[in-house]
């Protein structure tokens, strides 16, 4: 991971950082130690050097004592007490000179300073009294003989010779200082390289970590600054290609699911925006659509009440000229009466005709139906239409045959009124587009939860490609038309409504026999009941979808 590699040379350096500290301190004690041996070497030496000097004053004040040429005695006092403090100071720091080593390696030079030390404090407690001893030198006494006494008593101890013993000390010192300055320049000079070294070091090891880090976090940073001015612009498949298991990777691969989790809702929010401009175009169809069948309904309902009020008009008028001609002049024998009334029971009927097309195509909306739905038996209703259509087969000269009889149980939730208008529809249908001495037949089954109704007719059929267009209002065929001048067209599209509001369908099949392209099928299917709670559940929507008016 980049942060444990960032953080092990953070440490390597903390850690170096703290040697050099530890390195440094060790170096200034050992500095210092060079520093206080080599004054503790430079203080021998003086002090040699100084009780040289001061031994000396004392040997000229004591010749000029004994030659009657003055001396005060506190001068002499007070060399003799220099020369004790001098022997002390020194018997001091050679001392300190063995705690501290400075001899390490010199046991006979550190023997020979110590025997210097104790003749020389001798030497001084012996001057000492011999000095006060000597009165000033008598007239006969010759001056040799009073310099060689006064010779022995200052530089004979012990049978040894002081003047030498303190020359050798004086260069034994001077060499030992000397060696101390020398060690503490080498100690300082090793301080110094010591210290260049490891802040070179220091500086190399700096140089190396921003050189190593700053072309790792080069790419990385370089790419995921690409990945997000990408995401910034919109790129969303754009996708950074870093790999590996460090930060940078964890980062780029949660850059990578932002972008492709982005660009999926991007992708699902134009599959909507398509799906919702194609609804918005269907819908737009279909209200164009809507717009254009109504158009398209209101010029035929148009049409429709002027053929119905031309069909009224001409009726009546018959009529009213049957009845005219029938009145005027003289009375007419019977016969021609009867034949006037038949001639107006005809036209009444077909007046009868007109104005029932008239009031079916004012309740042909779904919604101006008043349907009271109620679990009951397809027999009844069926056979009422059968009673009806009878009456009208025979008017036709068309043979109505049924081919079994519904079952008992067969229920459906309908009106009864209204299923009986819907069967007499189909029947009526059937018999006027029949040839007289034609068959008209009806079967009733059960198939896939619902009873299906079919009328066979054995009539002028539909050509193929007007099938589309028969349950359409006021559409009337060629064959219909040359077949039955008058007609509305209502039939079969009111028939549908009633099967559609009875949750049914109605199709119309033709030709029946291939052979000579005719003959009609309708076939009505309708939901049996068969859950009465099921059935109670839908009564609500469909009154509400079928309300009365």
């Amino acid at each position: 991971m980049f942060r444990r590699r960032l953080s092990l040379v953070l440490v390597l350096l903390a850690a170096a950082v703290v040697l050099q500290a530890v390195a440094a301190v060790l170096a200034a004690r050992e500095a210092e130690r060079q520093v206080v041996r080599g004054r503790i070497a430079s203080d021998i030496h003086q002090g040699f050097v100084e009780l040289s000097a001061t031994k000396q004053r004392l040997r000229s004040w004591v010749t000029q004592f004994q030659i009657g040429a003055g001396g005060d005695v506190a001068e002499r006092d007070a060399l003799e007490q220099r020369m004790r403090a001098i022997v002390g100071e020194l018997t001091n720091l050679t001392e300190r000179a063995s705690v501290m080593g400075l001899e390490a390696g010199a046991e006979a030079e550190q023997a020979a300073r110590q025997d210097a030390l104790q003749v020389l404090g001798q030497s001084v407690e012996t001057l000492s009294v011999a000095i006060r001893e000597k009165p000033p030198l008598s007239p006969n006494v010759q001056a040799r003989q009073a310099w060689d006494t006064l010779t022995a008593v200052f530089e004979r101890s012990e049978g040894r010779d002081l003047r030498q013993l303190i020359a050798q000390s004086i260069e034994r010192e001077q060499l030992a200082m000397d060696r101390e300055r020398a060690a503490a320049d080498a100690s300082l000079a090793r301080m110094r390289a010591w210290w260049m070294g490891t802040a070179l070091l220091l500086a190399l090891g700096a140089l190396g970590a921003t050189a190593y880090f700053g072309r790792a976090l080069r790419h990385p940073l370089d790419a995921l600054a690409e990945g997000a001015q990408a995401l910034q612009q919109g790129q969303l498949e754009h996708r950074i290609d870093l790999t590996g298991r460090d930060e940078f990777a964890e980062v780029a691969c949660s850059m990578n699911a932002m972008a492709q989790e982005l660009e999926q809702h991007r992708r699902r929010e134009e599959q909507q925006r398509q799906l919702l401009e194609a609804t918005v175009r269907e819908r737009t169809t279909d209200l164009h659509q809507a717009n254009e069948s109504l158009r398209r309904t209101d010029v035929r309902r148009r049409q429709l009440l002027a053929d119905i009020s031309h069909e009224l008009r001409t009726p009546t008028t018959a009529i009213r000229g049957e009845a005219e001609v029938t009145l005027r002049g003289q009375d007419k024998p019977v016969p021609e009466y009867r034949a006037a009334l038949a001639r107006i029971v005809d036209i009444s009927r077909q007046l009868a005709r007109v104005i029932d097309d008239l009031l079916a195509m004012a309740r042909t909306d779904l919604e101006t139906f008043s349907l009271v739905r109620q679990p009951m038996a397809l027999q009844k209703p069926l056979l009422d239409a059968l009673r009806q259509a009878a009456a009208l087969a025979g008017e036709h000269g068309v043979i109505l045959k049924p081919e079994g009889r519904p079952p008992a149980h067969c229920k459906v939730f309908g009106d009864a009124q209204r299923l009986t208008q819907l069967l007499m529809l189909l029947l009526d249908n059937a018999i006027r587009y029949s040839e007289p001495g034609g068959l008209v037949r009806w079967q009733v089954g059960e198939r896939d939860g619902a009873v299906e109704v079919r009328v066979i007719d054995e009539g002028i059929g539909v050509p193929p490609d007007e099938l589309a267009q028969v349950f359409e209002r006021h559409f009337r065929g060629s064959a219909a038309r040359r077949h039955r001048a008058s007609g509305s067209g209502l039939g079969l599209p009111i028939a549908r409504a009633l099967a559609l509001a009875h949750g049914g369908t109605l199709e119309l099949l033709s030709p029946c026999n291939p052979a000579d392209g005719k003959g009609t099928c309708a076939l009505l299917r309708l939901p049996l009941w068969n859950d009465p709670d099921s059935m109670l559940g839908e009564l609500p929507m469909a009154l509400s979808e079928h309300p009365n008016p």
